[in-house]
This record gives C-alpha cells, sequence and structure tokens, in this order.
C-alpha cells in the first residue's frame, strides 16, 4: 500500500500519538519476546501497518530488521496474527534486504492441505518476495493454486500472478491452460468448517464467482499481444452459455469486445450481436455496459443504438435510484453528440425532473436541454433555477455546461440563458463552478454578438467582488479585448480603474494592460482620460504594474507601434515557443553560449489560435467514453465515439504543424525552405502488420514540399542500410511549370532491427500563380539494402543485397493546400466571398450523416463552424466550414446532404473564394 500522508491525522487505531521510532523499538522488543504474545503483537503490527499506509518509511536496515524480527513470528499458530504478519511483510518486502530467506517459512503455508485461511495470504506474500531467478521454483505452487477447488486460494493466485508478469512474463504465460480452466470454472466455498476457528457459516460466502473475473483478466494480458487469440478467446466464451457466472467477468469480456470492433470493422457485425444479447442478461450492470458500447461505437447507425436506447428507457423507471443514474448519465453523455436519437426518452427523462435524489434531477434536465426544443428552454430554466442550490459545484457545472451549449443552440433565448447565468455568479460556488460560468458568458461574447453588451456589464459586477484571481485576470483581459469596440467603451474604464486601485498586484497588473488598450480607441478624450490613469499607476508599489504603465505611456505617443504591442494581428505559437524554450533549457553548455532565438518560432494568426482553442474547447465538452489502456485488469477500449473522433477529424489533439515545425527547424537543408506553413496529418502506405510499415506526413512551404516517410523495421534479424524512398510525381511533363520537380533525398544510413527511422524527400512545388494549387499522386518505392543478423555475433553480415519494396501511393490533394481557420460569424464571411462554385455527390458507401460529416471534414480540411460537425438531425443536415489558403486567401464551404437508407448520402457542396480557381478545386475536392 502507498497512500498520501494526511498531516491532519497525527493520532494512529485509538487515537493515541504514534511516533515512528517509538513503534520500531516497541516492535523489535515485543517481536523477538519469549514466549510470544499474541496480542500485544497483532496491536505493535496493527500500528507498524497504520505508520506504513499513511506514508512513513523506515531506512533499509530498519526494514531489514522489522522483517526479520517478524518472521519469528511465524512459530506461533495463532490465525489473526499469522494474517497480520503476511500483510506487513507484503508491505516491507520491497525496502527490506535478503527478504528471499524467508521464503521456505512462507512456502509451508502454501502447501496443499494446510489451513485455507493461510494459503490466500501466504501466496499473497510469495508473489511479492519472489525475483526472476526463483520465480521458477514457485511455478508447480502456483499452478496448483490457479486450479484449486476453493475460490480463495485460486483468486489470490490468480493476482499473484499480475505482480509476478513483470517479473518473469514467460513463465507465467506457460499458466495459460491453468488460467482457461479456471475461467469456466464455477467455484463454490466448502460447505465444511475452514478457518482453524470453527466454520464462518455453513454454506460459506455469497457466491461472487470473482475467480471468472481475476482469470479472464489475466488470460487476457497473457493474449492481448495476439489479436487473433484474443478473438478466438472471445467467441469461446461468448459460445460458452451461463458458463460465464461473474457479472464483473461478462462486463470485462465486453469491454474486449469494444476493443476488437474498433480494431477491426470486419468483426463489428458478429460482435455486434453478442452485445445485443447482453442488452438482456439478467445482471444490470452488465446490461448497461453493453448498452453504453453500443451508443459509443464509432459510427453507430441509428439502427444499431436503438436496442441500446430502449433497454436504458426500461432502466430510467426502474425503483432503484444507482439503475435511473446509471441510465439517464449515460443517456446524457450520449445526447452530447447524438441528440436527436434521445428525443424517444424525452416523456421518461421529464420524469425524472422531480426526483428526489438531486443527481438524478440534474442530469434529467441538462438532457432535456441537449434534446429539448426552443419553446421549452423556458421552462427548464425555471426548473433549474428552483435547485440549484441543493447541488454540488460538480453538478452546478454539469448544468452550466449544457445552458452553454443551448446558447449555441438557441441564440434567440440567450437573454434568459444570461440572466441564469449572473445570477449563478452570485451564488456561492467553488473556483470551477465560476470558471465554468466565465466560461459560458465568454463564449456567449464570441457566438451570440447580441449578448456582448450584457454580458460584459455582469462580468464588471463580478469582478468587483471576484475572490479569484485567476478569473479576475481573465475578465480584465476581455474587457481590454472586447471593451473598446463596443458603442460605449467609457463605461468599462472605471471598473477595470476600480481594481488598479482595489486588487492585489497581478490583477492591478492585468488591469494596466487592459486599460491601455482603450487609448487605442480614435477618440482624443478617451485617449486623455486613460492617459492621466495610467500616469497614476507610475507611483505603484508594484514594479510589474509602473513597468506596464511606463510602457503604455511610452507607446501611446506612436499608434502604429502601439497597435503591433497592444493588437498585433499575429501572435507566437505557445505550444512551439514551449517546445522550444524546453529544447533550449536543456541542451547544455552548448545552449547556453548562445542566447535563445525568439525569430525560429512560427507566428501565427488570431483566427489560428481561436481555431485551436475551439478546439480544445470542443475536445472538453466531448463526452470521454473511454480513455484508459487495456493493459489493466479493467481495462475499457480505447475507441473515440463518433463525436469524438468527428472533433479529432482536422488534426484535433495537437497543433501539427506546430509539433514537426520544432523538428523540421533543426535540419540545416531545410533552412532556405523559410518557415514551415502547413502539416497534414500522418497517412499510413502500408498495413501495420508488414515486415516494413511505412507512413507519410506532407510538409508545405511557400515554395517547396516535404515528404517525410517514417518507416519501422519490424524484422528481428534483419538490418537495412541506405534506406531511401523514390517518390515520383504524376503531371503534364510538355507543362514542366506544373510539375514537382525532385531536389534532394536525406536517406536513412542504418535502420536497426525493430526501430523506426525518417526519411525526408523534397520537392520544388510548381510554379506561377495558376499552378499554386496543383495536385498530385506520388508514386513511392521503399530503396535498401538488407543485411541479415550473425546470430552468433549479432551484428551485421558484411554482405547484403539491394531490395525494393513498393507502398501504396500518396495524393497531394487540395485539402493539403487549406489551412482550418476559425472565424466567429460564417454567415457575415459568406456574404463577404464571391466566385461561387458548386457540385453534387452521391455517396453510396456511407451509412450516416455523421460519417459524411467525418469525410468531407477530413478530405477537404476545413474547420466546421457553429457546430455544424454534428448532424443534430438523421435526414437532412447542413455543415458549414471555413479555412485559408497557404498565401491566406479566404474560403468557405456550404455542404448540404440527405441520408437515405436506400441510397445511401447526396450532398451539394457550394464554395465561395477570393480565388475562383480555389472555390472549384474545394467544391470538386471529393471526388
Amino acid at each position: 500500500m502507498s497512500y498520501k500522508k494526511n498531516e491532519d491525522l497525527d493520532s494512529g487505531p485509538g487515537g493515541a500519538v504514534m511516533d515512528k521510532m517509538t513503534v520500531f523499538q516497541d516492535c523489535i522488543s515485543g517481536f523477538n519476546a519469549s514466549p510470544i504474545q499474541p496480542r500485544r503483537c497483532r496491536v505493535l503490527l496493527t500500528k507498524l501497518t497504520y505508520l506504513l499506509s499513511t506514508g512513513d518509511t523506515f531506512a533499509r536496515a530498519e526494514s531489514t530488521q522489522l522483517f526479520f524480527s517478524i518472521t519469528k513470528l511465524f512459530q506461533h499458530k495463532d490465525i489473526a496474527l499469522r494474517q497480520m504478519v503476511y500483510l506487513v511483510i507484503k508491505e516491507l518486502a520491497a525496502s527490506a534486504d535478503d527478504v528471499i530467506m524467508v521464503t521456505s517459512s512462507i512456502m509451508k503455508d502454501t502447501a496443499v492441505g494446510s489451513d485455507v485461511v493461510y494459503r490466500p495470504n501466504a501466496i499473497r506474500t510469495l508473489a511479492r518476495i519472489i525475483d526472476s531467478s526463483t520465480i521458477q521454483a514457485i511455478e508447480r505452487l502456483i499452478k496448483t493454486a490457479i486450479v484449486d477447488k476453493h475460490p480463495i486460494v485460486s483468486s489470490a493466485a490468480l493476482i499473484s500472478s499480475y505482480h509476478l508478469l513483470p517479473v518473469s512474463k514467460d513463465v507465467v504465460r506457460r499458466w495459460t491452460n491453468e488460467t482457461q480452466e479456471t475461467v469456466l470454472a464455477q467455484k463454490m466455498f466448502p460447505a465444511i468448517s475452514y478457518g482453524g476457528s470453527g466454520s464462518l457459516s455453513s454454506s460459506g460466502p455469497a457466491l461472487t464467482y470473482m475467480t471468472q473475473y481475476h482469470a479472464l483478466g489475466l488470460l487476457y494480458q497473457l493474449r492481448s499481444h495476439d489479436r487473433m487469440a484474443l478473438i478466438k478467446m472471445i467467441q469461446q466464451l461468448a459460445n460458452a452459455g451461463n458458463s460465464l457466472r461473474s457479472p464483473a467477468a461478462v462486463i470485462m469480456l465486453i469491454r474486449f469486445v469494444a476493443r476488437v470492433i474498433d480494431e477491426d470493422r470486419n468483426m463489428r457485425k458478429p460482435l455486434y450481436t453478442l452485445l445485443e444479447g447482453w442488452l438482456k442478461h439478467k445482471s444490470d450492470m452488465v446490461n448497461f455496459e453493453a448498452a453504453k458500447t453500443i451508443l459509443e461505437m464509432r459510427d453507430a447507425s441509428d439502427t444499431e443504438i436503438s436496442p441500446a436506447i430502449n433497454v436504458l428507457q426500461l432502466f430510467l423507471s426502474s425503483p432503484r435510484f444507482v439503475s435511473r443514474f446509471s441510465a439517464i448519465r449515460i443517456l446524457n453523455r450520449f445526447a452530447m453528440t447524438r441528440p436527436q436519437n434521445v428525443n424517444a426518452c424525452n416523456i421518461d427523462i421529464e420524469a425524472l425532473i422531480n426526483d428526489q435524489n438531486r443527481s438524478i434531477a440534474t442530469y434529467a434536465i441538462t438532457t432535456l436541454l441537449k434534446t429539448g426544443n426552443e419553446a421549452s428552454v423556458d421552462r427548464l430554466m425555471k426548473q433549474i433555477t428552483g435547485f440549484m442550490n441543493d447541488i454540488s459545484d460538480e453538478f452546478k457545472i454539469i448544468v452550466v455546461d449544457a445552458i452553454r451549449s443551448l446558447c449555441l443552440k438557441f441564440p434567440s433565448k440567450q437573454s434568459s440563458m444570461l440572466s441564469f447565468l449572473s445570477g449563478a455568479l452570485r451564488d456561492e460556488g467553488g473556483y470551477e463552478f465560476k470558471r465554468a460560468v466565465i466560461e459560458a458568458m465568454f463564449d456567449l461574447i464570441k457566438f451570440v454578438p447580441e449578448s456582448k453588451e450584457d454580458a460584459l456589464s455582469y462580468l464588471c459586477e463580478f469582478i468587483e467582488d471576484c475572490e479569484f484571481t485567476k478569473l479576475a485576470v481573465r475578465i480584465l483581459h476581455l474587457l481590454g479585448t472586447e471593451g473598446p469596440s463596443t458603442a460605449y467603451p467609457t463605461k468599462y474604464i472605471r471598473y477595470i480603474y476600480n481594481r488598479v486601485v482595489l486588487e492585489n498586484a497581478i490583477v492591478r497588473a492585468a488591469a494596466v494592460t487592459a486599460l491601455s488598450k482603450f487609448a487605442l480607441i480614435d477618440d482624443a478624450n478617451v485617449q486623455d482620460s486613460v492617459k492621466v490613469l495610467l500616469t497614476r499607476c507610475l507611483d505603484d508599489p508594484s514594479d510589474e504594474v509602473r513597468d506596464r504603465a511606463a510602457m503604455a505611456l511610452r507607446l501611446m505617443g506612436d499608434k502604429i507601434m502601439a497597435k503591433e504591442y497592444l493588437a498585433p494581428e499575429m501572435v507566437p505559437s505557445l505550444g512551439s515557443l514551449e517546445q522550444q524554450l524546453i529544447m533550449y533549457v536543456t541542451s547544455g553548455l552548448d545552449g547556453a553560449v548562445t542566447s535563445f532565438d525568439f525569430s525560429n518560432v512560427p507566428m501565427i494568426s488570431k483566427d489560428q489560435v481561436a481555431a485551436d482553442q475551439l478546439r480544445a474547447k470542443t475536445m472538453s465538452t466531448m463526452p470521454i467514453m473511454v480513455g484508459s489502456s487495456m493493459d489493466g485488469v479493467s481495462g475499457s477500449h480505447s475507441g473515440p465515439s463518433s463525436g469524438v473522433s468527428a472533433a479529432k477529424s482536422v488534426d484535433a489533439s495537437e497543433d501539427l504543424t506546430t509539433k514537426y515545425s520544432a523538428v523540421i527547424a533543426t535540419i540545416p537543408e531545410f533552412k532556405p525552405f523559410g518557415p514551415l506553413i502547413r502539416s497534414t496529418r500522418t497517412v499510413p502506405l502500408t498495413e501495420s502488420e508488414t515486415e516494413y510499415v511505412i507512413t507519410a506526413v506532407k510538409h508545405l512551404f511557400k515554395e517547396h514540399l516535404v515528404l517525410q516517410f517514417d518507416v519501422q523495421n519490424t524484422l528481428p534479424d534483419t538490418v537495412l542500410e541506405d534506406v531511401s524512398v523514390i517518390s515520383t510525381p504524376s503531371g503534364d511533363e510538355e507543362d514542366p511549370n506544373a510539375m514537382y520537380n525532385e531536389e534532394f533525398i536525406i536517406s536513412i544510413p542504418r535502420l536497426a532491427q525493430e526501430s523506426i527511422g525518417t526519411i525526408y524527400v523534397a520537392f520544388v512545388r510548381p510554379h506561377g500563380e495558376e499552378n499554386a494549387y496543383t495536385g498530385t499522386i506520388f508514386s513511392n518505392v521503399l530503396r535498401f539494402t538488407s543485411k541479415e543478423i550473425d546470430p552468433t555475433t549479432n551484428e551485421p553480415e558484411e554482405e547484403g543485397y539491394e531490395d525494393e519494396y513498393q507502398v501504396e501511393d500518396l495524393e497531394l490533394a487540395i485539402g493539403d493546400f487549406l489551412v482550418p481557420t476559425y472565424v466567429g460569424s460564417f454567415t457575415h464571411m459568406w456574404d463577404q466571398l464571391s466566385n461561387e462554385y458548386s457540385e453534387t455527390y452521391a455517396l453510396g458507401g456511407i451509412s450516416s450523416l455523421q460519417e459524411a460529416c467525418s469525410t468531407v471534414q477530413q478530405t477537404l480540411s476545413m474547420q466546421p463552424l457553429e457546430g455544424s460537425e454534428l448532424p443534430l438531425e438523421s435526414a437532412t443536415h447542413v455543415m458549414k466550414l471555413f479555412a485559408r489558403t497557404l498565401s491566406g486567401e479566404k474560403v468557405a464551404a456550404l455542404v448540404r446532404m440527405a441520408y437515405s437508407a436506400k441510397t445511401g448520402v447526396t450532398l451539394k457542396i457550394s464554395a465561395r473564394a477570393e480565388d475562383e480557381r480555389v472555390s472549384q478545386l474545394v467544391a470538386g475536392g471529393i471526388a
């Protein structure tokens, strides 16, 4: 056990103050006393366990002395004492020396026929003190214990096997047959006396079949490296009838199924049948897990999710609190991405609004906010206001997030929602709750311009009594950004200057910066007022405040410089800046000789910053259906939901250009190319199971194109030398200006076995404005010299042979020339642009509008706006997209789509751009 020490907890069991050294000395004397006093020793072991569990540690010499003193207690046969001995030995084994010497004493209690209470404790302790050199000595013992008829012994052996996997995985793999046998074994507690002091009951504890859960988890660990073996295991267990009696084991099996479905779409149909069958399982927890897994499947159709929705709808009227809570929570998370599918449950959900459990009522209302229509908003808002004070901050944040989504969905209701949010700011609550409310107001200001004046007024009132410095600084920054563009900017100056007078140094500094931005207003009276206020700040006791005020006053004399510093058009990429600073400070003495070169940090537009913030916000508000890997005992599959995958489709989790620019900057051959403008997603060119796994990334510069090929050599006994990729672009040879001309190749001199290397192929882009967006298809051949490893010397042979490996073609399309860009109002931007061009397509292989949205967004590489990446209806949808070309020209696209079960998805793309060629290429980019 390893828990964080609680500093407030200064007393041990019984309230007595405990000193580590006193307990240590008492233990040494007590354990070495003769005769052994079981009761006293149990008290001492309890104190020792308490100290270890609360974070106290002993020096290695002290731990060793304690460990061997405790082993003397094996002489006494008291059951309770023996159990405490094993508990403490397990904790001390990691910090004591020569623990292997106690193995023989422990193994006596692991023998078949020993007291059943002793055996599980002894097996667990044995697994903690054994090492890789002695594990084979206990192999037979563990295998026998795994198949033991008693479930306590079997579970102890299975759990111990988990701990032994890092010690010697090859040995543990030899126990697969015994583990397989235990998975289907229905072990029961013997109806006889056990424990050495009389029977606990005539039939033993309740049957949970927990050994099946432990055995299934271990079996997965042993087979996780082989996908076919995993699929075979799932099919065998699913067809075993009622042999799998443990609900926890069935849930784990469902998670295995979910992972296979996510990784192999060909297995989706047969495994979906299993999930649908588990919806009718007699255990509620299995029903919930199966329903949740179905709803989380990527691009699940309405037909597939319908049975899961029906099962959850039945649980909404369950008499059990936990069942109602689980059902409404799953539906709430699913409604974030596909609210139209949850509409069928609205009547049952409305019945939960007045549920006596406030957590259930909160989820019910927030679900209705996502699935309801505009007419029901006011009624729901009144009901929410009635019980906001009765719920915890955690659920208040859920309500606020739902209202934030509703604000963007129904802008006409912004007045009532803004009133609710302002009331929430006045209520009691912690930092996270207040931050959620402020984020919602920020979104209203950004996406619903009509609410800007009222929202800024409410925020000004809030900072008058704001107890959180971080929130006050963020609000002041917003006032400085948005205030100068309002109809009456001077009314915000008073609120900002009040912070200079009344707040701490951090807030005062932020207020000075916000105040200085009002000097950019083209009004002499306002500028004079700001100058007077900034002059007063020169007497502030804080250096930071004085410096900011002095700089602002200096800039007021030069309008061009003031605008460049106070409201710049381009800002540094913070991700790239952070990465380069880390590289600089960790570069050692070589880096300390030269100063940090800020010119290498890429500059990005405010639109691009807003797009990154929107992308991060979309990911944070998406339901995190499953996140942990399958490496744990109770791990869950890692497949993203359809909503999350849609948000991820345009470089979702990170700015790829920022990521790659830091790497490209370190390669001297690319210095003449200038700054990196765009990097695309990784494109696989081979199957993941092939001997050479190759992926590609396209990097676009102003006049150059660089293809990055990441090559993985999966062969354990072969080394590759002089590894390069020959990329041949297609094109019209009669027009040399339209061709991509190869400039150089950066090859891999030596690629060791089971390692990854990177090849770069640089091209000069076609010349002339008419060829600026010319696409092409590159045919690729991997060329290398193969040398086998000599097993005697473990070195590659001197002579090898040249070989080639054909990989898939790589296409350069219009989407690679576009940078996803955020804009506040799509309608305003659409009206500004001309040069409209339209195309109509029939996508027969697409099974849903969600899949069509993901395909269009991924193909065109444009930023979806106003939440249009998530279709709200299953039949029709309109998607709004915006981007900029590599040269900064604007392009917008309006995609109207309709879905029919017979014909698939039909869509019409209308594109407008500053350049007519761009609009034609975007409209024709799906072909």
